[in-house]
């Protein structure tokens, strides 16, 4: 399956299920009571993270999820059947963007769970309306759309070790060689175009190393697609900065690198670090051990800088011990990540504030809940328009627009765009 980091999409949870109208029509009970039932909620859609996908790519061209709408209420108070939940699986690391750029959730742990778009309650039945002074209730709710949340899924890998450098240092080649994975090879620049992952097996441990495409200046501004793939190292433990011994200046490949992570809009120039001088066999010893020696003024204190070669292997074996040191080190010194779950996304509850303003000829009444009567209001129906006029009356709505000069037969309209138009 291709690689795929990144996916815009809509989710879509279910509608509530209409109530329903009924009465009892018995033998000998010619005049039963309403027995209209509750439609069912929609279905939530529910983002799962999971260890074992490491692509966003079953969302690139699949733009909608949507969850199942529950129901209608049925006759004898039976409630309708709820909609399905819609599980959303993701790959653990899967960072969710509102449209706003603000993050709505971030699954960091295997089987994490995070509600993205909540299911429309059912609308109610009009057996749920009977009292001892309606005893015949003829009026009946529209289930509530379920909420509609449009983001972007980020995948920002998790791994133990992120493999950094110029194009063509030798990132691959060391990855193909302490793991299973194949990545794509060659003697020529930008042959990485996606990060590759492979498992090392060392000792005791088992870590995964994230090989990043070839970072060049001006990576950290988007220049060949470098603020992509630096996204990929936010959450990495330990870097591994590698070299190329036939680069012409060292020093000046390493503060390209560095420079780029520090201006990244995290700075990861702070990342716990080992710096690597790769393709070392065959080199001058002298030569080998005056370019360390620059790095070694360079790099951060007590950073390990090593001589290695992927190709002999010389050197590849003391870097995977080093590792598993640093890492050690860098695990003791951060605080454990938590999987805290973010607040349900999408429409916050409903509260009792509402605005009245005139709008030309007619006027407009907003607020949260008295929208949200609406939507459950079916209009055109003359006990239901009733039981909205109820709601607006206790809410004090008809008393301040009689106080702003409403004419009988205006026409009121609530929600923006209006949800429905009743006359005063």
């Amino acid at each position: 399956m291709a690689f795929v980091d990144r996916a815009e999409v809509k989710f879509q949870a279910g509608a509530g299920g209409p109530g329903l109208v009924s009465f009892r029509r018995e033998k000998f009970r010619p005049r039963g009571g309403p027995d209209g039932g509750d439609g069912g909620a929609g279905g939530n859609i529910i983002l799962v993270g999971s260890a074992n996908q490491n692509t966003l790519a079953a969302y690139r061209y699949k733009k909608l999820l949507q969850a199942a709408s529950g129901d209608a209420g049925g006759r004898r108070r039976r409630r309708g059947k709820s909609g399905s939940d819609l599980l959303v699986v993701v790959p653990v690391g899967t960072l969710v963007v509102g449209v706003d750029g603000q993050p709505l959730a971030d699954l960091i742990a295997d089987d994490q769970q995070v509600v993205i778009a909540k299911g429309g309650a059912g609308g109610f039945g009009n057996a749920h309306f009977a009292s001892s002074t309606r005893q015949t209730p003829r009026v009946a709710e529209n289930g509530e759309p379920g909420e509609a949340v449009t983001a972007t899924l980020e995948l920002k890998l998790i791994a133990d070790v992120g493999l950094v450098g110029l194009p063509n240092a030798g990132k691959s080649t060391l990855l193909s060689v302490v793991s299973h994975a194949k990545p794509e090879i060659a003697d020529y620049p930008f042959t990485t175009l996606r990060p590759n992952l492979g498992v090392v097996d060392f000792g005791r441990s088992s870590l995964l190393f994230a090989d990043i495409p070839g970072l060049i200046a001006g990576a950290s501004a988007g220049k060949g697609l470098g603020d992509e793939f630096l996204r990929h190292i936010e959450r990495t433990s330990l870097l591994i900065h590698l070299i190329d011994f036939y680069n012409d200046d060292v020093a000046a490949a390493y503060q390209t690198i560095m420079g780029e992570l520090k201006d990244y809009k995290v700075d990861l120039s702070r990342r716990p670090q080992i710096v690597g001088l790769t393709k070392t066999e065959g080199a001058p010893p002298a030569e080998v051990a005056a370019k360390l020696k620059s790095l070694q003024k360079l790099a951060p204190k007590g950073t390990p800088v090593l001589a290695i070669s992927a190709q002999s292997g010389a050197g590849v074996k003391e870097l995977l011990r080093v590792v598993e040191r640093e890492l050690a080190k860098a695990r003791r010194s951060k605080p454990k990540a938590k999987a805290t779950d973010l607040p349900v996304i999408g429409l916050k509850p409903a509260d009792d504030d509402w605005q009245v303003r005139p709008r030309g000829d007619r006027w407009l009444v907003t607020g949260p809940k008295i929208e949200r009567f609406a939507r459950r209001t079916r209009f055109g129906d003359d006990h239901g328009e009733q039981r909205l006029r109820d709601i607006m009356h206790k809410l004090g709505i008809d008393r301040e627009l009689e106080r702003r000069g409403a004419q009988a037969e205006q026409v009121i309209e609530i929600g923006q765009p209006p949800i429905g138009r009743l006359e005063f």
